[in-house]
C-alpha cells in the first residue's frame, strides 16, 4: 500500500466520523423540535378557538363603582364594566382608552361631541376597566370641558362609550430594571404598570418617583404604601413640592421638591434602567433632556405629557427647518381655501382653526384619530410619533407639518 492509498484511507475514515457526528446532532435537533411542537399543538388544542376579543368603533360601558383618590376629590376613578357583559379586550399596561362624550357647549349653544382618551389606571385581567380623571378648572381649557363634565354628571349606572384600548407607551416585558417618574395625574398610567408589574409576581426591580404639590392631591396614597410595604423589589420616592403644614416628611413624604436628575442619581445605583416618564410640560422639559444628558439612551427612555403633543420640540427629535426661502401652500380642497404655511402655527389642526376651517378634533396629542385627514398631495412631517397609528394616505393634523405644498381633502 503506498503512502497516498494510506493517507487516502484516513481521510475517508475521519469524513465517515464527521458524517456521523452530524447525523447525531441533527437527530438531537430534531427530537428538540419534534417535542416543542407537539407541547406547542397540545397547548393549541387546550385552548380551542379563543380570539383575543376586541371591537371596532365605540362601545358602551357603565360605570359600575365611582370613587376619589384624593382627600382634596379632584381625582376621581371610573370602574367601567361593558354593557353586552362580552370579554374585554386585553391590554397593555400604560394604554388608553378613547371616549366620546356630549357635553354642554361653552358658548351656552346646546350640546357638542367631544373626543377625549384616558389613560386605564389600574392592570390587565380584571372584569373592568378604571380610568381616573382629575378635575381641570383653568377657564377657557379644553381637557376641563370634559373632566368637569365625568365629575359632576356621570354616575354609577351612567353609560360611557370607549373605542378598544390602544396606545404606544407601555411597559416592556422583560426583567431589566425599571423607573417610573410621575407628575401629578401623571401617574395614571404609571399605577397600571406597576400594578401589572406586582401582580405577575415579577421581581424586577421597579421604582416609583412620584411627584406632587401636598398631601392634599396624593392620590391613591394608602395603595402605594400597602404595595411598597408588601413587595421588596418596590421602592416608593414621593416628593411634595408644596407640603402642607400637616404633611409629615418621612412618613407622607421622602423629599421636599420636585423629581430631578439630583434626586434620581441620590437613589438610583449605575445600572441599566428603563425609565418611563409621564407628568405635566415643565416637568418633561427639563426632565427628558436630563436623562439624555445623564447618559440615558435613548431606546431606554419613554414618555407621555398628558399626550406627546405637550412636550415642546426641545424634548423631541428636532423637526427640519423649513426654507424661508420658498413659501409653503397648504390647499383644503373641501373648503376651498389655499394658504400660505404660518411657522408660528403649532400643528396642521392649529393652522386650519386660526383660517376659519372646522376639523373635527379630539385629543389634540395624536391618540385618538379623530383629526385623520387624507393626503390629497404633498408630504407632513411629524412632530412626534402618533400613539394612533394613521391610515396610508392619510395623516393627524394636530401633530404634523407640511414638509412642502400640500392639498388636505379638509
Amino acid at each position: 500500500m503506498t503512502a497516498l492509498e494510506l493517507f487516502l484511507y484516513i481521510l475517508c475514515g475521519i469524513l465517515v466520523q464527521v458524517a456521523l457526528f452530524a447525523l447525531l446532532a441533527f437527530k438531537r435537533h430534531w427530537q428538540k423540535y419534534d417535542s416543542l411542537k407537539r407541547r406547542s399543538s397540545e397547548i393549541e388544542e387546550s385552548e380551542p378557538n379563543a380570539p383575543m376579543p376586541s371591537w371596532e368603533g365605540f362601545r358602551d360601558f357603565r360605570v359600575v363603582r365611582k370613587c376619589f383618590e384624593d382627600s382634596s376629590r379632584s381625582v376621581c376613578s371610573f370602574h367601567l364594566a361593558p354593557v353586552d357583559a362580552k370579554p374585554l379586550a386585553p391590554f397593555l399596561p400604560g394604554q388608553f382608552l378613547t371616549f366620546r362624550l356630549e357635553v354642554n357647549d361653552p358658548s351656552g349653544k346646546g350640546r357638542v361631541n367631544i373626543t377625549r382618551c384616558y389613560s386605564l389606571s389600574d392592570r390587565p385581567g380584571l372584569d373592568h376597566y378604571r380610568i381616573s380623571v382629575k378635575r381641570l378648572s383653568t377657564p377657557g381649557c379644553p381637557a376641563g370641558l370634559s373632566s368637569n363634565h365625568l365629575h359632576d354628571n356621570i354616575q354609577e349606572g351612567s353609560i360611557l362609550s370607549a373605542k378598544a384600548p390602544s396606545g404606544h407607551f407601555h411597559l416592556k416585558p422583560g426583567s431589566s430594571p425599571v423607573v417610573l417618574i410621575a407628575g401629578g395625574i401623571g401617574v395614571t398610567p404609571l399605577l397600571c404598570m406597576l400594578n401589572a408589574s406586582l401582580q405577575s409576581g415579577s421581581k424586577r426591580e421597579i421604582w416609583l418617583f412620584y411627584g406632587v404639590r401636598n398631601g392634599a392631591e396624593h392620590v391613591m396614597k394608602a395603595h402605594l404604601e400597602e404595595l411598597a410595604a408588601r413587595h421588596a423589589n418596590f421602592r416608593l420616592r414621593v416628593c411634595y413640592s408644596r407640603p402642607n403644614s400637616s404633611d409629615k416628611i418621612g412618613q407622607d413624604f421622602q423629599h421636599q421638591g420636585h423629581v430631578d436628575l439630583t434626586l434620581l442619581r441620590l437613589n438610583l445605583s449605575p445600572k441599566s434602567y428603563d425609565f418611563y416618564v409621564c407628568g405635566p410640560r415643565a416637568m418633561m422639559e427639563t426632565l427628558v433632556p436630563s436623562l439624555h444628558e445623564w447618559g440615558v439612551p435613548s431606546h431606554r427612555i419613554h414618555y407621555e405629557a398628558f399626550g406627546p403633543a405637550s412636550l415642546t420640540q426641545s424634548a423631541n427629535p428636532p423637526v427640519p427647518e423649513q426654507s424661508s426661502v420658498q413659501a409653503i401652500s397648504v390647499t383644503f380642497s373641501k373648503s376651498a381655501k389655499t394658504l400660505i404655511w404660518d411657522n408660528g402655527s403649532a400643528s396642521l389642526l392649529d393652522f386650519a382653526e386660526k383660517n376659519g376651517i372646522r376639523v373635527d378634533s379630539g385629543c389634540r396629542a395624536g391618540g385618538c384619530g379623530t383629526c385623520q385627514t387624507p393626503i390629497e398631495s404633498g408630504e407632513v412631517e411629524y412632530l412626534h410619533t402618533p400613539d394612533f397609528d394613521v391610515e396610508p394616505g392619510c395623516c393627524l393634523l394636530c401633530s404634523s407639518r407640511p414638509s412642502r405644498d400640500l392639498v388636505l381633502s379638509a
